[in-house]
């Protein structure tokens, strides 16, 4: 396994040329920010011309990761070149949300195979349930593959997200590469930080990924007398906020879900994932040594890795961890990459979503407000 990582900047250009590895590329993952993915032209176009052979698979972002940096502009990229494994990208369109899970059962039904080990996913942030998503790939998906990536950012805009796969970039869309073969090893792990406060509601009305009513209230209105002052910023000052979702009232954990839309005249949240009607929910808050702590955490539960060979690192960390971090981002960075075998590349971005095999759900499921990391290396 051969990996190369690759920065590119308005004033700068690539750091270094696309083509740096002679010989065929199998893989390559870009992560950028808006200005950097116009679907008619950018930098990313220089990664499928110069490896037309490749997988080719990016999104646009809320924040770039190379090694232990952050960057809100520009492009970074990853090329690998297998040794024993293949790889094969899938791609399909969402045209509504409530498409999601079949989108998500026809990525599957595209990559399934009898020798498929994983598969890493870029979502379009905005327009796809991330919850009825990844249920769509484990319906479809053969029991022993996993499923880990995250839905594309827009930083703290909320208006458009890209996903692409090959020569095809645009809105509304869902790749995803599989991986095939018993030479790869894949490590995965996920955890947040967050702690819960004030009390457990039910959800009284709400209809897939948006909620309406909480203990019978209007869910904004109630959230917005929770954030005080800061419910002017909404719905970015919301991701310092997110939802704990419990299946009962006495759960001793739940997932976490964040807000990516208000409705004032509905009074209603939408979230990334679905928010079902008799669960519960409650509020949560984190301090930045916390969310340090939880990124410490994700990257000790990373296993089935070990030994001395080269291993590529995909961290998906959410866009409210990075705006509660502000300055301190990439502390939590650097808490993965010192956790991770030395020599390890590590690259990734900041989402709206974050999809890794939970405690409960083992195929993959979605996580919002967690640092998420993917460990691959060849045995």
């Amino acid at each position: 396994m051969k990996i190369s990582t690759l920065q590119w900047d308005t004033s700068r250009g690539w750091n270094k040329p696309p083509r740096e590895i002679e010989g065929p590329i199998d893989l390559i993952l870009y992560f950028g920010s808006g200005e950097a993915l116009e679907p008619s032209s950018g930098p990313w176009r220089d990664l499928v011309t110069a490896h037309p052979e490749a997988v080719c698979a990016g999104c646009s972002t809320a924040g770039q990761i190379q090694g232990s940096s952050v960057s809100d502009a520009g492009l970074c990229a990853t090329l690998v070149r297998f040794h024993n494994t293949r790889v094969r990208g899938a791609a399909a369109r969402v045209d509504a949300m409530a498409e999601s899970r079949a989108v998500g059962a026809e990525l599957g039904r595209q990559l399934a195979g009898p020798d498929l080990r994983h598969v890493f996913v870029l979502s379009d942030g905005l327009g796809v349930n991330g919850t009825a998503l990844t249920t769509g790939l484990r319906d479809t998906l053969p029991p022993e593959a996993r499923a880990t990536g995250g839905l594309a950012g827009d930083g703290t805009n909320f208006k458009r997200t890209v996903t692409g796969l090959g020569a095809e970039l645009g809105s509304g869309r869902v790749v995803a590469v599989g991986f095939y073969g018993p030479g790869l090893e894949v490590g995965y792990g996920s955890a947040g930080g967050w702690e819960p406060f004030g009390p457990k509601r039910l959800i009284t009305s709400s209809e897939g990924s948006v909620l309406t009513e909480l203990d019978g209230q209007p869910a904004l209105a109630l959230y917005k007398r929770y954030l005080g002052d800061r419910a002017a910023g909404l719905p970015a000052t919301g991701l310092l906020f997110p939802l704990e979702l419990l299946p009962e009232r006495d759960s001793a954990g739940g997932v976490v879900r964040t807000i990516l839309a208000v409705d004032e005249t509905a009074q209603s949240l939408t979230f990334a994932g679905d928010m079902p009607q008799g669960q519960y929910a409650r509020l949560m808050k984190a301090s930045c040594d916390a969310l340090v702590g939880g990124a410490t955490t994700a990257a000790e539960r990373v296993s089935g890795t070990n030994g001395d060979r080269a291993r590529l690192a995909l961290l998906v960390s959410c866009v409210g961890r990075k705006l509660l971090l502000g300055q301190r981002v990439e502390e939590e960075v650097e808490a993965v990459v010192d956790r991770l075998p030395l020599g390890t590349s590590a690259i990734g971005f900041y989402s709206y979503g974050e999809i890794c095999p939970s405690g409960w759900v083992q195929g993959c499921d979605l996580h919002n407000q967690t640092m998420t990391l993917t460990v691959l290396a060849e045995n």
